[in-house]
C-alpha cells in the first residue's frame, strides 16, 4: 500500500469516527479546510506512526509544517524508506 493510500485511509477513518464531513482530499486542499480539528490530526499522526512505523514530527529541527494535504503526504513520503 502506498503512503498516499495510507494517509487517505487514515483521514477518512478519522473523519468517519468523528462524524465529520471530510472535504475531497486533493493535494492543494488546506489542512484547515478538511473539516478535521486538532484532535483529529493528533489521531491521524498516531495512526500513521502505527501504519508506517515512524513519526516525522519527531525530528522538529528538520520538519516543514504541512499546510496542505499534499504537503502532509509528501512529509511522510520523504521520510519513508
Amino acid at each position: 500500500m502506498s503512503i498516499r493510500s495510507i494517509v487517505t485511509s487514515n483521514f477518512e477513518k478519522t473523519a468517519a469516527e468523528q462524524n465529520v464531513k471530510l472535504a475531497p482530499l486533493t493535494d492543494d486542499l488546506k489542512l484547515l479546510d478538511t473539516g478535521l480539528n486538532s484532535l483529529s490530526f493528533a489521531m491521524i499522526v498516531v495512526r500513521m506512526e502505527e501504519s508506517v512505523g515512524f513519526d516525522p514530527f519527531d525530528e522538529p529541527e528538520k520538519i516543514v509544517v504541512p499546510v496542505t494535504f499534499g504537503d502532509f503526504v509528501k512529509l511522510y513520503e520523504s521520510r519513508a524508506g
